[in-house]
């Protein structure tokens, strides 16, 4: 039987109670991958973690990544589990539609703190981990493609994507040193929990989508696995867009 690609490997993974997070956390698992499931949500990490364990082992340790000091818990949580850990995907993100006249204060500073301090704190305890251990690693950021093209309502969320994406560039002068690569991943439209709240929302992205339809989960998950893979250790400081074309002619859906 072929080896498993993530045999014998810890990863941690960030908002994973649901749609995109939960499905790298199950594919990873699949993989062979011990995965240290997080959200913000105790009861969704607990159903997500155990519904996984059926395939392997996940272990489901909830919080909320916006605070810096969690994420340190996090990290430590999946050494004192595993003794050891390789990967980590900060998956975890909000988005809070506004118009930029009227967007609220306390609106931004919460997309702030979850989409760029919940990756770049949860990156940097990891960081700190694999150079003291001497171990290599990967490091993947969930960006959007509202990080490369605007989109109604969502400046605050849009600029948080770009901003993420640049501290993976900024991160390979930092990381790359110690065998730590540090990539982002852009997902188009996906097909979501939350997505399918919309009852247009397949006939308008497969209408929008050259490709002729929105994402799978599975679509994206398969790409973030390839960017934390040892077939991709020669990649960093990069933005893979998932997205069946869309940012290539950017048809709006309003």
């Amino acid at each position: 039987m072929d080896k498993k690609r993530f045999a014998n490997k810890t990863a941690i993974v960030t908002g994973a109670g649901k749609g995109i997070g939960y499905e790298i956390a199950k594919c990873l698992v699949l993989e062979g991958a011990t995965v240290i499931l997080n959200d913000v949500n105790l009861e969704l990490s607990e159903k997500a973690a155990n519904e996984i364990s059926q395939l392997g082992t996940c272990i489901p340790f909830s919080g909320d990544v916006a605070e810096a000091d969690f994420n340190k818990e996090l990290v430590e949580f999946a050494i004192a589990r595993t003794n050891s850990l390789d990967i980590v995907m900060a998956n975890a993100g909000i988005t809070l539609f506004g118009g930029f006249l009227d967007y609220k204060p306390e609106d931004l500073y919460k997309v702030l703190q979850v989409n760029i301090g919940g990756a770049f704190f949860l990156a940097q305890a990891a960081g700190k981990y694999l150079i003291d251990n001497k171990k290599k690693g990967s490091i993947l950021f969930t960006s959007s493609v509202t990080g490369h093209q605007a989109h109604k309502d969502l400046a605050a969320y849009g600029m948080t994507k770009a901003a993420i994406e640049l501290l993976a560039k900024h991160l390979v002068l930092e990381l790359s040193p110690y065998g730590i690569n540090v990539n982002a991943i852009a997902p188009g439209a996906t097909l979501t929990e939350r997505t399918l709240e919309d009852p247009d929302y397949v006939r308008t992205w497969a209408n929008l989508t050259p490709i002729g339809s929105a994402a799978s989960p599975n679509d994206i998950a398969q790409a973030a696995l390839f960017l934390v893979s040892d077939e991709a250790r020669h990649i960093t400081g990069q933005t893979l867009v998932v997205d069946g074309g869309w940012t290539s002619v950017s048809p709006s859906p309003f």
